[in-house]
């Protein structure tokens, strides 16, 4: 059996009661969580890539905390552009901490080490990684054995995705970073990210990507720089079951709010085959 983990990113929570762009990101969050307990609670763990709250309170902090403590697996909550350092480390056991303060860590699998970067600018949406955070980074890789393969997880994208709105909030020091993994590219298996709200998989350099939208709202898809507005959107909410094994990584997107028919591919006996998915009732 393949080794299997959960990604969930931008779960935006609020205070308890409280709705962000009309939506309730608490209880899409716990809708979230209660469809991984039915049908995934065979994963490992479940990784968190920042933006878990909106605006930073404690409060917030806490509210997340009670809806993952549903959660049948083990997780690991990272930092992005809307959490703030100090209350996500004091209020989160599941917050990993390197030796500067940052939320930065490490996971030992059998499929090699994962690693969890603090991409965290608090007076900007944009990311940074200080020279201690690459410093980290930097010794992190160097001393894992020179066989072990890596997989990265950072909240903000370390190059252009081209929407336009978010590439502009995307990570400061791409150069630097790029510089920094340059020797170990070969061993990066995959690359997760969040920040963009989008479904977006593809390849930084040789090194594959990807994103999801998140478990709230969405970053409408405009890819047109003269755009006059940033658009978020209702768009479906979803979170990513990812599959290792030796060979291969394969990242699932589910649309766990997802409501549409579900039906056989073979007609029941006696339907005529080629009208039998346009008279199907609807729900």
């Amino acid at each position: 059996m393949p080794f299997k983990f959960i990604h969930i990113t931008d779960t935006h929570l609020a205070n308890p009661g409280l709705k962000l762009y009309g939506l309730d990101p608490r209880a899409r969050l716990d809708a979230a969580i209660a469809d991984i307990n039915k049908h995934q609670s065979d994963a490992a763990f479940a990784v968190v890539t920042g933006d878990l709250t909106h605006w930073g309170e404690p409060e917030s902090y806490a509210n997340f905390a009670d809806a993952m403590a549903a959660l049948k697996i083990p997780y690991i909550a990272m930092v992005g552009n809307h959490d703030k350092r100090v209350a996500c480390l004091d209020g989160l056991k599941a917050a990993p901490r390197d030796s500067n303060g940052f939320v930065q860590g490490t996971r030992i699998t059998e499929h090699g080490l994962f690693v969890f970067l603090d991409t965290l600018d608090e007076t900007s949406h944009a990311g940074e990684m200080c020279a201690k955070r690459l410093g980290w980074l930097a010794s992190t890789l160097a001393a894992a054995p020179a066989d072990m393969p890596f997989v990265v997880f950072m909240h903000h994208p370390p190059f252009p995705v081209g929407v336009h709105a978010m590439d502009e909030i995307s990570l400061k020091q791409s150069p630097e970073f790029a510089e920094v993994i340059a020797p170990y590219r070969s061993r990066i298996r995959h690359l997760f990210f969040g920040h963009v709200h989008r479904p977006i998989f593809g390849s930084y350099g040789k090194i594959p990507f990807s994103t999801l939208r998140g478990t709230n709202h969405q970053v409408w898809f405009e890819l047109d720089a003269a755009a006059a507005e940033h658009l978020a959107s209702h768009e479906p909410p979803a979170y990513g079951v990812v599959l290792i094994d030796g060979e291969n990584l394969v990242v699932h997107s589910h649309d766990f709010l997802d409501e549409s028919l579900r039906f056989p591919f073979e007609p029941p006996a006696g339907v005529d085959g080629r009208g039998y998915a346009l008279n199907i009732p609807a729900r």
